[in-house]
């Protein structure tokens, strides 16, 4: 197993409770106050403040089942606000340039940044400013945890949010303190480690972060994966996993949405199955690639034993590969006319995009499809569509899409669009 040579210091900026933070951000009456963010169509809990979780609310829990705690502790809901979050992400991944040469956006809510060699006198002075920067520009709270390793910076993060005598913030550079803390961290809490693996690992007496980090690497490799060997080398201090400057492309762009209410006509699935096809051509045009073959599922509630079951799949590999959500939605909506029957309560639909390659390999030119002149102007004009909706949200739609949105139910607790909406903007009120 090859190894990298040791990085230094890699920080992981992570944000606390992020799409609770960002509602805050704009509801500062709610700070200290229970908090959740919903689901699409307000099925699920999918993001709490701590006060929730101290409730004992689990992540993912449908609301009805919680209804009696969401009423007795007027615990504050709102419905997912995607451009919110989004657009608050951008600013606090802007607020993180100036600290280092070498960051890798890992997710919505986090970032690694190598730190090597950039903080020689105290690494912990510098998160902290990083902590206050970030909080001053935002409003958004995040924990700093650093270590020699992606997976120790991990570890220290969850460290840094769990002991609040951190401050925040907890570098594991140190061996005395790296051992300490992960005798006292469950095995199940580091990055990597699911809930199979915890039980195949529990059964042989590894219970703690530090249990796994003694065991031989070959030991592990022959008895798991190269993963998990990978993960006790980082534990150990030998990184293995590199910073990724750009992320990389999707290989399956998959856009689905389970209904609040069952669909029964074949327009109403056809307007939902065209927007999520638009959304998917979006994610694709996105990453500079183009898509060689589209598949579609329709479902019925395969829990409900009181109705008829159905649900189909079926897919077509395209003569030559394309990312025009026009041609995209189209394949889609014939797809569906294949598979689609009356008679059926749909729960669920949705699109896989697949065989995706960078939209810049030269490949064969179908006789039967557009010319070389005609696919520059349908490039243009998915350019210029995606730039349009890139400055006002949802700006420009496919007809097809959500000219109705029939199949959408209303969501009851969103916020406002308060930095991407003119007509939204927070006011400002001095007495």
């Amino acid at each position: 197993m090859n190894s990298l040579s040791a990085p230094g210091l890699i920080a992981l900026v992570d944000c606390n409770n992020f799409y609770v933070s960002c509602e805050r951000v704009f509801r500062p009456d709610l700070c200290n106050k229970p908090v959740a963010v919903l689901s699409n169509n307000d099925g699920c809990i999918v993001a709490r403040s701590q006060e929730v979780k101290d409730l004992g609310i689990k992540m993912a829990v449908p609301v009805y089942q919680v209804q009696h705690l969401i009423k007795r502790h007027k615990i504050q809901l709102f419905s997912s606000n995607y451009a919110l979050y989004a657009d608050m992400s951008e600013r606090v991944m802007q607020c993180l340039e100036p600290y280092s040469p070498q960051i890798e956006v890992y997710s919505i809510d986090e970032s690694f940044l190598d730190l090597t060699a950039i903080c020689e006198h105290s690494s912990t002075a510098y998160a902290q400013q990083i902590k206050k920067s970030i909080y001053r520009a935002t409003g958004i709270p995040v924990c700093v945890g650093m270590g020699p390793t992606k997976t120790l910076a991990k570890l220290a993060n969850y460290a840094a949010k769990k002991w609040q005598k951190t401050g925040g913030v907890l570098d594991l550079s140190d061996p005395v303190r790296k051992e300490k803390l992960m005798r006292l961290v469950p095995v199940n809490e580091i990055w990597g480690v699911g809930r199979q693996t915890t039980q195949r690992l529990q059964l042989m007496g590894i219970n703690t972060a530090y249990d796994l980090a003694i065991q031989p690497v070959e030991s592990i490799q022959a008895q798991f994966n190269v993963v998990i060997a990978r993960t006790v080398m980082e534990l150990k201090g030998i990184a293995c996993l590199s910073l990724e400057d750009i992320a990389p492309d999707k290989q399956q762009i998959v856009c689905s949405r389970s209904f609040s209410r069952r669909l029964t006509q074949y327009h109403e699935l056809a307007e939902a199955l065209a927007s999520f096809s638009s959304r998917a051509a979006e994610k694709l045009r996105k990453q500079h690639s183009v898509t060689g073959s589209i598949s579609i599922f329709i479902r019925t509630n395969a829990h409900n034993e009181n109705e008829p079951q159905y649900q189909r799949s079926i897919r077509m590999v395209l003569n030559q590969a394309s990312s025009d959500s026009r041609k995209i939605i189209s394949i889609a909506k014939k797809l569906l006319q294949e598979i689609f029957k009356t008679g059926y309560r749909y729960q669920k639909c949705g699109i896989t995009l697949g065989h995706i390659r960078p939209a810049a390999i030269s490949h064969q030119a179908d006789l039967f499809e557009l010319s070389g002149h005609q696919q520059n102007k349908a490039s243009q004009l998915m350019l210029t569509m995606d730039n349009i909706n890139q400055r006002f949200p949802k700006g420009i739609a496919i007809s097809a899409t959500h000219m109705t949105n029939s199949w959408q139910s209303p969501v009851e607790y969103r916020s406002r669009h308060y930095t991407t909406n003119w007509d939204e903007l927070p006011l400002v009120k001095c007495h």
